[in-house]
């Protein structure tokens, strides 16, 4: 095989650390290279994990040799850099492979893995991933195929095989690791599972999914386990990706994407020291993103063009007329280059690095490739990046005075969003035109389209005063597309003004109800109703309605429902903190109210489910303890739910089913079916994060304990942070009767007498590790900020636990309660509602918890009940300050606000 082994051979032990390793550690290996035997050298390296059944150990083997064989011949010039990016991708194929059968196998013996999937998405699904590259795989599964233990659920049972796949190839070892894996892709990957059921992501990307992952699925394919089943997934979502229309707003947003990203690079902005081969101004992502954009104008209609390798995609591209072919054979050729000088920059240490490092190391990777010093790198760098940056300047229209022939209409629309101040205005009229091109469904009617051209004046008009016209233009576009029909609402739109003031207000201040909104616009029905400013009813009244399902689908149909009561009803307590139709500490009582609805609809039906298998246990029952914000009933739109589950009756005891259980198997295996019926993604979305990690001996311990066992942990082996935590605790889902007593064996914990000083002493401790690993994420951070609601709180429990009295789970009730024994001061009252006023909206209107604009902050502030930011923002550092003041004086230590 042509190539310059030796050469290359004393590069890599020269120059990168980790193939000296490689080689030396792998004698076999090195002699087959030395003699320019790469074919040998590869055939060697895929059988390095021969000898051992354990998947881990095997793919790590084959990974090390196969990285040291491919990068020996690169460097050689003997593998091209298809060859290297091609041989790494279908490693990647195995290894997950053989990951997913190791996984399942481990549950299910002598199984095929039918109903799990893997699909490879960017460079993974491209082939070309690169030297030291992390892979970004989808995990789909089908409920009905998937092979799993009777008594398994097909949701639970899918999680533990995607737990598994994770851990085998990306826990390090003495071996290395196979590949770290990222599975933040995903449908909703925030609230979602790390395996997804076929259905629900089908559902997703028909209804819900973003211009983004449009992008990403240019270049999925299905690579491991039941690729059958992969094949036809793609297959059906194919129109997802390939619009035969042209779609204007996805273009707009995936040039808004770079552009941001070139805005958020911190880096230089030409080739040098800190110069990021993969981000920076003419790197590699703008060349795929070149590619990537072309496709997604022209592919639906030219399935020629529908390629996943960037190469090859640019000479389509070029072939089908649709770019110069001397812009073509520019971009490839760059790309080439970059990804091959990406690759020296990673082969040095095996790190994921995209960055120019400075000085000796510099010239090191230079030196590797087999340039003189870094300098010589610097200035090839620089003519490569200039001539990707030009031609992708020209892509997304940066250069000022480009102009855009318009027809007429958008032409005069054009004017008008100029006049409005809107930036780029005649590609945004070309972009609202493409709304009523037949682009859109709700549009397609010719009543539908002047329902909506006379109310569009004022949308764009009201839009123009959005603190973020651009974000808020684009969830209403989101909105628009996922709407069945929309006739009846644009003439809502233009008959009552304030509908139209609710909308904008959904779109530019509260962006959680905005994406909310964009994944369901049936919540529109929430701004339409007139009753959607009252205030819920009670908890069995929201349970009640949960109940009432229309669906013959049985189990998984009252689970839908549950999700749409929930979303409806949180959705519309989102519009009343926008209005300030309420107090703030009122409707997060009624989150809290429908969050304990929630749950006992979804505990009661996964009984009955669970119960069908395996029967019941007499005299027993599942109990769930609610903590922090849950125990005390009032939540945020952002909270999750901590809870604990425990269950009475005899231990020994089984249970009466087909498949009869011991107590603690059934209801250990219970309690995970009520986790999965409030956390797993349905088609109608995901519910809550569920949090059990305050359970006896946290996630080492079962998931659900007796309640003796519960009582002897809390007497004789808890924290003193677990008897803090209890204080909130309230029993929120079981029988009346086994309720009271869970809540006197909580009474008879919290009223044992304490050291003063060991309790003194564990309190400061726990709060100063916890201000040193978790300080404030911004200005408005009013849990965590030093005076804020954290060290209110463990003013509040040490008091309780302290002397023994105002045990309530509800912190505003104890606060008043300790004020009343002259315990603690009784301006803590005042303070700790303002800042849970503050906590409730701001994660609504500044999720990220960053100063809002001035728009968002006057909102803020009136939902506070406040009359501007700046009030707010004083009385904010009041109540901080008297919360500091009452711990100087409660432990005499100053707190620094």
């Amino acid at each position: 095989m042509d190539g310059d082994w030796q050469s290359a051979l004393e590069r890599a032990r020269n120059h990168a650390p980790f193939l000296a390793l490689g080689l030396e550690r792998q004698p076999e290996l090195a002699e087959l290279l030395a003699a320019g035997k790469g074919e040998e050298a590869l055939a060697w390296a895929r059988a390095a994990g021969d000898g051992t059944d354990d998947a881990g150990i095997a793919l790590r083997r084959e990974k090390w040799a196969l990285a040291v064989a491919l990068a020996v011949g690169d460097l050689a010039g003997a593998f091209p850099l298809a060859r290297v990016t091609g041989e790494l991708s279908s490693f990647a194929d195995r290894a997950l492979d053989r990951s997913i059968h190791a996984a399942i196998s481990r549950r299910v013996d002598d199984c095929e893995p039918k109903g799990f999937l893997a699909l490879a998405l960017g460079k993974h699904g491209a082939g070309e991933l690169n030297y030291s590259s992390d892979i970004d795989p989808i995990l789909l599964y089908d409920p009905d195929s998937l092979p799993r233990r009777e008594r398994d659920e097909p949701g639970e049972a899918a999680q533990r095989y995607a737990r598994e796949i994770v851990q085998i190839m990306s826990n390090g070892t003495a071996d290395g690791y196979v590949f770290r894996v990222d599975l933040r892709l995903r449908p909703a990957s925030e609230v979602s599972p790390l395996a997804i059921s076929i259905d629900a992501a089908t559902t997703h990307y028909e209804s819900s999914a973003l211009t983004w992952e449009r992008a990403a699925y240019i270049r999925a394919r299905a690579c491991a386990g039941d690729i059958a089943a992969g094949e036809d997934f793609l297959a059906h979502i194919r129109p997802f990706v390939w619009r035969r229309s042209l779609d204007f707003g996805a273009i707009e947003e995936i040039r808004r994407l770079t552009l941001r990203i070139r805005a958020n690079y911190k880096g230089p902005p030409e080739p040098g020291p800190g110069f990021n081969l993969k981000h920076g101004r003419g790197g590699i992502r703008e060349v795929e993103f070149f590619a990537q954009t072309h496709q997604l104008i022209h592919g639906g209609r030219d399935p020629s063009l529908r390629l996943r390798g960037t190469r090859a995609a640019l000479d389509a591209l070029a072939a089908a007329g649709r770019i110069n072919a001397d812009d073509a054979q520019v971009l490839g050729d760059s790309y080439d280059r970059l990804r091959t000088l990406e690759h020296r920059l990673q082969m040095v240490n095996d790190h994921q690095t995209h960055a120019l490092p400075e000085g000796d190391a510099l010239d090191n990777v230079a030196q590797l490739e087999g340039l003189a010093d870094g300098a010589a790198l610097i200035a090839e760098l620089r003519d490569v990046t200039e001539a990707v940056a030009a031609r992708y300047d020209s892509l997304i229209d940066e250069e000022e005075g480009s102009t855009i022939t318009l027809p007429a209409r958008a032409s005069a629309l054009a004017v008008r969003l100029a006049e409005l101040g809107y930036e780029q205005p005649d590609q945004l009229a070309t972009r609202i035109e493409g709304w009523t091109d037949g682009r859109m469904r709700p549009l397609r009617s010719d009543a539908a389209r002047q329902a909506f051209e006379a109310c569009l004046p004022a949308l764009l008009e009201a839009l123009a005063a959005a603190p973020d016209r651009d974000a808020a233009l684009l969830r209403w576009e989101r909105v628009l597309a996922a709407m069945p029909s929309a006739i009846n609402f644009f003439r809502l739109l233009e008959a009552r003004p304030g509908l139209m003031d609710q909308l904008v207000s959904v779109l530019t201040l509260a962006p959680p109800l905005a994406e909310e909104l964009g994944r369901r616009p049936e919540l529109l029905d929430a701004l339409i109703d007139r009753s959607a400013l009252d205030l819920p009813g009670t908890t069995q009244q929201l349970a009640s309605s949960m109940r009432r399902s229309e669906s013959d689908r049985g189990y998984e149909g009252l689970l839908d429902r549950i999700r749409v009561v929930t979303g409806e009803t949180r959705f519309a307590l989102g519009i009343q903190l926008i209005e300030a139709a309420h107090d703030p500490l009122d409707i997060a009582a009624a989150l809290g109210r429908t969050a304990e609805a929630a749950l006992q609809v979804a505990l009661d039906a996964a009984q009955e489910e669970f119960a069908r298998q395996h029967g019941r246990i007499e005299g027993a029952e599942l109990l769930v303890l609610g903590l922090g914000r849950l125990g005390g009933g009032v939540l945020t739109h952002a909270s999750d739910l901590d809870i604990i589950y425990l269950f009475n009756g005899d231990h020994a005891a089984e249970s009466d089913g087909p498949r009869p259980l011991g107590a603690t198997l059934y209801f250990n295996r219970l309690a995970q079916r009520v986790t999965a019926a409030l956390s797993v993604a349905t088609a109608e979305g995901a519910l809550y994060e569920i949090d059990t990690r305050l359970r006896p001996q946290g996630t080492q311990g079962p998931l659900a304990v007796s309640v003796d066992s519960f009582d002897r942990y809390q007497r004789e082996d808890a924290w003193t942070w677990e008897h803090m935590a209890l204080t909130r605790a309230r029993p929120v889902a079981g029988s009346p009767a086994a309720c009271a007593a869970l809540s006197e064996v909580i009474a008879g914990v919290l009223h044992r007498p304490r050291d003063p000083d060991v309790l003194r002493a564990d309190v400061l401790k726990m709060r100063s590790e916890m201000a040193a690993h978790k300080g404030p994420r911004g200005p408005l951070d009013a849990k965590l900020a030093r005076g804020g609601l954290v060290d209110l709180e463990f003013l509040v429990h040490h008091a309780q636990l302290r002397h023994r009295t105002a045990f309530s789970p509800d912190l505003g009730k104890a606060i008043a309660e300790l004020a009343a024994q002259d315990i603690l001061p009784p301006e803590l009252v005042e303070a700790h509602d303002l800042l849970t006023r503050l906590l409730v909206v701001v994660r609504l209107f500044a999720p990220d918890l960053s100063e809002p604009s001035p728009v968002a902050g006057a909102a803020l502030a009136r939902a506070c009940g406040v009359s501007d930011l700046a009030s707010l923002l004083a009385a904010i550092g009041d109540a901080r300050n008297q919360v500091a003041a009452a711990w100087l004086s409660h432990f005499d230590e100053q707190l620094e606000v």
